[in-house]
């Protein structure tokens, strides 16, 4: 029998994986093909490249105990998978769709390539709720999060997730490359990402029921403290498809739980969150390298590469700011709060383009997602859909003594201060004096910060506020 290839991108799973689904219901040998994208648009950070040897690791075992092997194959997708099906005459082609420009492309290609042959060619959503071509107002692209989320789910939810199919027909000893040949894993990154994380659909499904049944119901209030394990952690596993949305919200109201709670319906608007960066990716696919609103294409910006050093090493004076980029470099992940806090310094109190942290972050998260960051950074920066006014500038400071009153997350991450009692540890450069007597010298053994809180947030209002007016 002609096989089926199922080719895995972002679905890293067997559960709910329709495209696999749909293989072993065909009846014929399945080919698990993953292909490490070598095109410069398909570039992946150094901490992505640490996960995604992990969980294909996983996906390997999870395979092998179905019978199946998983083929490995590194250069351009297009390429990689014509070869393949020449090599063992598939008649099917299955996949994930993505989409990103990109990404949507190489799916269009591979349809287009085989539409004059007898080679079946589809795509299945394995990555959202909703589609982003689905929600729509007058045909037309929801340019605010809230009316869009409400008419998403106004309608009848029933998000099914499907099973792991229980047999699949193998296709067997296929040339493949090996993990380790593609040296994922830099020797200089991600020392400590093995006591944080367990990467592949088993560690995501045993993430998401610890969740579930300790953190959900107090979950709209813990996600904001900085020191507690209050959030979902979800994401990396999410961004790479080891679980589905499909099946997070299944499990939840499967759990008692619905909108009308207020830990769920926090974690369940979360999830619409993902979704509506993805839907703006779509609708709008320079997203990741243009401001959505061109009237701050003309804004100055900062070139002060010692500023940006500071900032992503974690020595900006700033407590807060260091323990949150600290604790990203050692551990690829932080609290969207501090995520939010860290990228307004940055683009307001530093004066840089949104462009250089987004970089920074896709190289050092291990969630690193193109929809989800280029939202992100575009919504702090106040140049993107539904962005954050610019006159909204997080003050660190005020954010620490609200959400880490006690200096715990930051003495964690910033041990120079681990002594300094929690009335000084919020803004050191207050209490000068007060800190020698707890061995913290500014300057010496902790920097004096880059700049001056009061003074930066009004010379970044006075920045934003010029090409406000043109608006």
């Amino acid at each position: 029998m002609r096989p089926t290839i199922v080719w895995f991108r972002r679905d890293l799973r067997l559960s709910d994986n329709l495209a696999l689904a749909e293989a072993a219901s065909l009846g014929k040998p399945v080919i698990a093909l993953y292909v490490y994208d070598t095109n410069e648009e398909a570039h992946m950070g150094g901490a992505s490249q640490w996960w995604l040897h992990h969980s294909l690791k996983a996906l390997a075992k999870s395979l092998q105990e179905k019978g199946l092997q998983l083929v490995l194959r590194r250069g351009d997708p297009l390429t990689i998978i014509t070869q393949l099906q020449q090599e063992t005459n598939a008649s099917h082609i299955l996949w994930g769709r993505l989409y990103s420009a990109y990404e949507r492309q190489l799916g269009e290609k591979l349809k287009k390539h085989f539409s004059d042959s007898d080679i079946i060619t589809s795509s299945f959503n394995n990555s959202l709720l909703f589609e982003p071509w689905t929600v729509l107002k007058d045909n037309e692209p929801y340019k605010v999060f809230t009316p869009w989320w409400k008419k998403a789910i106004s309608g009848e939810i029933d998000f099914k997730y499907t099973k792991a199919p229980s047999s699949i027909k193998p296709y067997k000893n296929i040339a493949s490359d090996t993990l380790n040949e593609w040296q994922l894993i830099s020797p200089h990154w991600g020392h400590k990402f093995d006591d944080q994380w367990t990467p592949g659909e088993q560690g995501g499904k045993k993430r998401f029921n610890f969740f579930l049944h300790h953190l959900i119901e107090n979950y709209a209030k813990d996600r904001d403290l900085f020191a507690k394990d209050g959030t979902s952690k979800l994401s990396p596993h999410l961004h790479f498809g080891e679980i589905s949305p499909r099946y997070c919200w299944q499990r939840v109201y499967d759990a008692g739980y619905s909108l009308k709670n207020k830990g769920a319906e926090s974690f369940l608007r979360e999830l619409g969150w993902r979704e509506y960066s993805y839907y703006l990716l779509y609708h709008f696919p320079t997203l990741p390298t243009e401001n959505w609103r061109d009237i701050y294409n003309n804004m100055p910006w900062s070139q002060s590469k010692a500023d940006l050093k500071a900032w992503q090493t974690g020595q900006t004076g700033i407590p807060l700011i260091d323990a949150a980029m600290r604790a990203l470099w050692a551990t690829g992940w932080m609290h969207n709060r501090l995520r939010m806090g860290v990228g307004s310094f940055l683009t307001k109190n530093l004066g840089h383009h949104w462009k250089k942290g987004l970089a920074w972050f896709d190289d050092t998260l291990v969630d690193a997602d193109e929809a989800s960051n280029a939202a992100g950074w575009q919504w702090i920066a106040g140049s993107g859909a539904d962005a954050a006014p610019y006159f909204r500038i997080f003050n660190p400071t005020s954010q620490s003594e609200k959400f880490d009153p006690e200096g715990t997350y930051i003495k964690q991450w910033v041990p120079e201060l681990q002594h300094v009692p929690a009335a000084y540890i919020h803004a050191p450069w207050e209490h000068a004096e007060k800190l020698k007597s707890y061995g913290v010298e500014l300057g010496k053994d902790y920097p004096h910060p880059l700049v001056d809180l009061k003074r930066s947030r009004q010379e970044a209002l006075d920045r934003y506020a010029e090409f406000v007016k043109k608006a």
